[in-house]
């Protein structure tokens, strides 16, 4: 089933101007991928006005100028809608939205609430493949409900992603402001940094209990606090934020080659080489061995064990000893 747009903990932050990536890949133009892949830069654009700033803004009217005059709409013309929204594809219904989405609204009226749907899940199918296209289905569906939190929360994640961290915060701070939930908590630290503001982000991040978050928020967060203090230069304070019970080489859960990438960097920024490419290669492993499982979720567990050169050599001669292959593989 479709859902809203997510944002992954992966290559989808701001990052600081001039920072190495660690891939060898060219940097990218500051749109976000959102296929969860793990990055090695982890750090904030600061080049200047967010990428995409003033998206969905209507502009106010100056203080006494009158109205203009409207045209007489044509005749039967009264359903059009205010804005132009983008067209929806005959076999989008609205039924793939997730049933929790589904439920924020039924509070609209059917044919309404079919629509926000269909622009939902339009927005969440586009993200990656059309992220200025998902924007506009994210704006029409928060156009026609305004007042439903996964609409102003999908609006944020698309703003997000083109760029526009400004309107990004505001949809954010609604979407908390109407759902009382504080699961984004991450991306309003990111879009603080990616406004360029460091220390506004760290106290954002302060300002909730971190008990209250749900595990993958945490390390989000976690990401988040360590990439603001990369950009106010205070690397090992950098590196302190993600030394967290979560950083555990032996298991991968969801967020795990996210949290293993960005120690990665740190240590790479400390000088540290050795130490960073050996997070990379574990980042890489717990991403690999995450790829290998069907429908992992958060809350699930895998367990990576790391064998040395010699215990690969006893495996490789007793199996040989044992006269063929059995058919099974060995997870581990």
């Amino acid at each position: 089933m479709a859902d809203r747009p997510h944002r992954s903990t992966g290559d989808d932050r701001p990052r600081r101007e001039g920072a190495p990536r660690r891939d060898g890949a060219p940097k990218r133009d500051g749109a976000p991928k959102r296929d969860g892949a793990p990055r090695r830069d982890g750090q904030p654009q600061r080049s200047g006005k967010p990428q995409g700033a003033g998206a969905g803004y209507r502009g106010a009217r100056p203080a006494g100028a009158s109205r203009p005059d409207r045209p007489n709409r044509p005749e039967g013309d009264n359903d059009r809608p205010r804005h132009d929204d983008p067209p929806i594809p005959e076999e989008i219904t609205g039924k793939e939205l997730d049933r929790i989405a589904r439920n924020e609204l039924r509070t609209l009226a059917k044919e309404n609430a079919d629509r926000v749907a269909q622009h939902l899940v339009m927005a969440a199918s586009l993200i990656d493949t059309d992220t200025p296209l998902a924007h506009r289905h994210a704006q029409a569906a928060a156009r026609r409900a305004g007042r439903i939190a996964v609409t102003r929360e999908s609006l944020a994640i698309t703003a997000y992603a083109v760029g526009d961290f400004a309107l990004a915060l505001r949809e954010l701070r609604t979407y908390r402001r109407i759902s009382g939930s504080n699961e984004q908590l991450p991306m309003m630290v990111d879009c603080e940094r990616g406004l360029g503001r460091p220390e506004k982000a760290l106290e954002l991040g302060r300002s909730v209990d971190r008990r209250e978050l749900t595990v993958p928020t945490r390390v989000e967060l976690a990401i988040a606090m360590s990439g603001a203090r990369l950009d106010l230069g205070q690397t090992q304070a950098a590196l302190d934020e993600l030394e967290i019970p979560q950083l555990d080489p032996s298991k991968a859960f969801s967020y795990s080659p996210a949290l293993f990438d960005a120690y990665a960097v740190v240590l790479d920024e400390l000088g540290r080489a050795d130490e960073a490419a050996e997070w990379g290669r574990r980042a890489d492993l717990a991403a690999d061995a995450l790829a290998a499982v069907d429908a992992v979720d958060g809350d699930e567990t895998i367990e990576i064990v790391e064998l040395d050169d010699d215990e690969v050599l006893d495996r490789a001669e007793s199996s040989d000893s044992e006269g063929g292959d059995s058919g099974n593989a060995d997870a581990r």
